[in-house]
């Protein structure tokens, strides 16, 4: 700071624009050193544009729910009902982030203004943005979400793919390996530190993040609603714990080691922006329900009094031709009674009601079909069969499913219970064989996988290249297939050969795979909307060049008709 500029001693004038105690309103003082009122503002407006430009660049970029299923649909098969309802929660969860962004900002803005000791003209105000956004004092809750539903059917996918999407930090916690603070085990702090160190060590974006809780449905009471007479550290203790951080306080997290290590290096979250998403599979909570609406007489949903037709509760699932009049409890399948799920039958399955509070948002997953999941072995963006065929045209090989081996593959996945999950252990046990013997031949065009391989019959059939004559270096008999020896290279056949006609080689070419692999979740949404925009435009200027030719067609032919 200069000192105070004056022409006279006895004139004091602002350090910054020069003018007097006369030209101001008010001219503030201080040792060598004087600033006005005018400049006071200027100063204000300064840091107040700064805190406003700051809020806007943390804040998230939001996805209309809309467009966040599409994105979803690229990747999961089904559950529309559970994406519907995730988008919507997720939307609105860093839509409230962001107005929080928005209203510290401002709130640091009336704070600034506060200093102006002016005629109470103080620009856009704290005040006024209140009034924008719908009244001051009012403060958005957090809306956390519940997911039920059987093992691989795509809970945890769900919520890694929306978190891919909108650029925000993700983590999988385990719920089982959680204990009350003080015992054997991981503290519930431990999934804050994993967030923090899936952000890279940035506390601000790791506080925008989100968690998910597995098998959360594995700490419920192991007694019920009964007090045990042991302490439940892994049970009931877990929940408390859980209370605070999934509501939203601001913890104290390690950032590298354990809490119960002295000297550890520890840094505050604040888990209000942070969204907790809980699954699990629930096993044995139907027949709660069933219990629960034959006593009431079909009662359904978390509002048991609606009576609506059409009517959408709030684990997402109509409830259109599933009440009680259409159907008893007894006759019930699973999944119809998970979309009926109440709080009520929560807390009697073990979770504290004030734990299931804290999730409003409840929806159910259905068990998948064979169908479901033969479309999940092609059509998601990422699907299996694209990556192995990735795989292998990475050796110059191409890889092709029959239809029949498709539907294989998703009967064995429903033999053994494991949904989606098991697809990929099925795959690779299927390909196991080629993928050893392919990266020693440079000769294999292409091997075909038909349901006897990947049911463990025969060994994969493979194409050589060139033209049709000798076996080839395995020493196979000829175009006929006899006399084959059983060996590693059996099922080996040559281009031209008998094949089915209906294979699957994947709907995406590989060069979009590659460049799948570095654009954003949300590039690739919008390369895709261009695309369809331009097939939508093509279209369009198609069929309007042809309604021209038919209506110069049909000038035509009226000139002929009059000259005649």
């Amino acid at each position: 700071m200069s000192d105070v500029i004056s022409y006279y001693e006895d004139v004091p004038r602002c350090s910054f624009c020069q003018k007097t105690e006369d030209q101001v309103h008010k001219l503030v003082t201080g040792a060598n050193v004087a600033i006005c009122d005018e400049c006071i503002a200027l100063c204000v407006d300064i840091l107040s544009e700064d805190k406003l430009a700051q809020s806007e660049s943390e804040a998230v970029q939001l996805v209309s729910p809309s467009r966040m299923v599409a994105f979803l649909d690229r990747y999961i098969v089904g559950q529309n009902e559970a994406k519907r309802t995730l988008a919507v929660a997720v939307y609105n969860h860093y839509k409230r982030v962001n107005l929080q962004l928005i209203d510290h900002a401002y709130e640091d803005v009336q704070r600034l203004e506060a200093l102006e000791d002016t005629d109470g003209d103080q620009g856009m105000s704290a005040n006024s943005h209140s009034t924008v956004l719908g009244g001051a004092g009012v403060e958005i809750a957090k809306s956390n979400v519940l997911l039920l539903g059987p093992t691989g059917t795509g809970k945890t996918y769900l919520a890694q793919t929306l978190a891919r999407m909108m650029n925000v930090p993700f983590t999988i916690a385990d719920a089982t390996t959680l204990t009350e603070a003080g015992y054997v085990g991981d503290d519930v702090e431990t999934v804050l530190q994993r967030l923090l160190n899936a952000a890279d060590g940035d506390v601000a974006r790791a506080e925008r993040g989100i968690v998910y809780l597995d098998e959360i449905d594995k700490i419920a009471r192991k007694t019920g609603e009964n007090t045990s007479l042991t302490r439940d550290v892994s049970g009931e203790g877990v929940q408390q714990a859980l209370l605070k951080l999934i509501e939203g306080t601001v913890a104290t997290v390690p950032v590298r080691g354990s809490r119960k290590q002295e000297d550890q290096e520890q840094v505050r979250m604040n888990t209000q922006g942070i969204l907790f998403i809980c699954g699990g599979a629930f096993v044995g909570l139907e027949d709660i329900i069933r219990t629960r609406l034959a006593r009431r007489g079909g009662a359904v949903g978390f509002h048991a009094s609606l009576e609506n037709a059409g009517s959408v509760s709030q684990t997402g699932v109509s409830s259109v031709g599933m009440s009680s009049a259409d159907m008893s409890p007894a006759d019930m399948s699973a999944a119809d009674l998970m979309a009926h799920v109440s709080p009520a039958d929560l807390a009697d399955f073990g979770l504290l009601p004030e734990f299931v509070g804290r999730m409003p948002v409840v929806t159910a997953l259905r068990p998948l079909e064979a169908a479901d999941l033969s479309a999940i072995l092609t059509r998601p963006q990422n699907a299996l069969v694209k990556q192995y065929q990735k795989l292998f045209a990475a050796e110059g090989v191409e890889l092709i499913f029959t239809d029949d081996a498709l539907s294989a593959v998703a009967e064995l996945a429903i033999e053994r219970g494991t949904g989606a999950r098991g697809l990929r252990t099925i795959l690779e046990h299927a390909l196991e064989e080629s993928m050893y013997v392919i990266p020693d031949r440079d000769d294999v065009e292409r091997v075909i996988i038909d349901a006897d391989v990947v049911r463990g019959v025969q060994s994969a059939r493979m194409v050589l290249r060139g033209a049709a004559g000798e076996a080839g270096e395995s020493g196979e008999a000829g175009e006929s297939g006899e006399g084959r020896d059983e060996g590693r290279d059996e099922g080996l056949v040559r281009r031209g050969e008998s094949e089915e006609d209906s294979v699957i080689t994947g709907e995406m070419p590989l060069s979009e795979i590659i460049l799948s692999d570095v654009l954003t979740p949300l590039e690739e949404l919008e390369a895709q909307e261009a695309r369809e925009a331009q097939k939508a435009r093509e279209a369009r200027e198609a069929r309007e060049a042809q309604r021209a030719r038919e209506a110069a067609a049909r000038a035509e032919s009226a000139e002929s008709t009059e000259s005649a």
